[in-house]
């Protein structure tokens, strides 16, 4: 049960801040944020909130830097909006979810361009030996046979002598 709770003031402060961010704070350093994430504690006392931005580094940083001195009273607009005895710490994070994509894309890329090279490879290969390489029971010549009944006569001389 406390885990419900926590995902739902988790989930109400995720929209409290969205909405006041949709509105706009005074501070021209920030960005266009979005809020991907809220995990909120156990005892509800602190909240981390994860956010990503567009843009490059220098946009990332000034974002970080305009929600950090903005925490007091995005914190209030909480309190505000929320029914709850203590109204929580709040912790900005910046979010790694269009890095991580970027590498996975990158990744999957880099597989996809090897799997068209080992195709292209193995469209123009042969096999290294022969074309059908199991084992066949072999044919006897006549010559085979000559040399099959000299065995046999060595052995019966033997046997015969024993």
């Amino acid at each position: 049960m406390a885990g419900e709770r926590q995902a739902r003031v988790a989930d109400r402060i995720r929209v409290v801040l969205a909405e006041r961010l949709e509105k706009g704070l005074r501070d021209p350093r920030l960005g266009f944020v979005t809020i991907t994430d809220v995990r909120v504690t156990g005892d509800l006392q602190h909240a981390s909130v994860f956010y990503t931005v567009m843009g490059d580094e220098a946009h990332r940083a000034d974002t970080a830097a305009a929600l950090k001195s903005a925490t007091g009273m995005l914190r209030s607009e909480v309190g505000k909006n929320l029914n709850t005895r203590l109204t929580p710490s709040l912790e900005f994070i910046l979010d790694a979810i269009p890095e991580n994509a970027d590498h996975i894309s990158a990744l999957l890329r880099e597989a996809r361009e090897r799997d068209e090279s080992v195709a292209g490879l193995a469209a123009g290969a042969a096999y290294a030996g022969e074309a059908d390489p199991y084992v066949k029971p072999r044919e006897f010549d006549e010559d085979d046979a000559d040399e099959d009944e000299d065995d046999t006569d060595d052995t019966d001389e033997v046997g015969a002598r024993a």
